[in-house]
This record gives structure tokens, sequence and C-alpha cells, in this order.
């Protein structure tokens, strides 16, 4: 049970900082609330969090053990 959810929070974080990194997403949600000056910062945080979330994921996945 565990390694699923290891699998599915490292799936769910990677698509979601993927969404953001690749997508402007971010950048106009940031803008509507007036943070703008923010947006220049984001590939700082959101690649090293993708690689994060992906190695999270690679882990549930190696983790799992066969039935």
């Amino acid at each position: 049970m565990a390694d699923r959810r290891l699998l599915g929070i490292g799936l769910l974080g990677a698509a979601v900082s993927a969404l953001c990194c690749f997508t402007p997403v971010l950048v106009l949600v940031l803008a509507g609330l007036g943070l703008s000056a923010v947006t220049g910062w984001l590939d700082c945080v959101l690649l090293p969090a993708l690689a994060v979330f992906i190695g999270i994921a690679a882990y549930g996945t190696l983790r799992k053990k066969p039935a």
C-alpha cells in the first residue's frame, strides 16, 4: 500500500510540476495575484521539484514487490 501511495504522490507531483513548468499556468496565476516578480525564479524551483517527484515515482516503482 505504501509503495502505491509513493508512486501516486510522485506521479501527481511530477504532473503538476511539469504543467506549471512547461505551460504558462503558474505565470498567469501569479500575475493575477499581483506576484509577477516571482516568475523569474520559477525555473529555479520547478525544475528541481520535477526531478524530486520523478525520483519519488521511480523509487515507488522500484520498491514494488512482485506478487
